[in-house]
């Protein structure tokens, strides 16, 4: 099992791809009010990783 250290690694990489193909469906597939929201949710899920990675040593 691993740490928790390498658990929330895992978790903040995740959220940074998942984040980056949020913000990549927001700005290229759709072209109306729902591409604001995709991207303001992979903006979301940016700050959750920031987050996550600060987190990391003090858990």
């Amino acid at each position: 099992m691993k740490d928790k250290n390498a658990v929330l690694a895992w978790a903040t990489f995740i959220m940074i791809i998942v984040g980056l193909i949020l913000i990549a469906l927001g700005a290229f597939r759709y072209d109306d009010v729902a591409g604001w929201g995709f991207g303001a949710v992979g903006i979301g899920f940016f700050a959750i990783a920031w987050v996550f990675n600060a987190l990391k040593g003090r858990v």
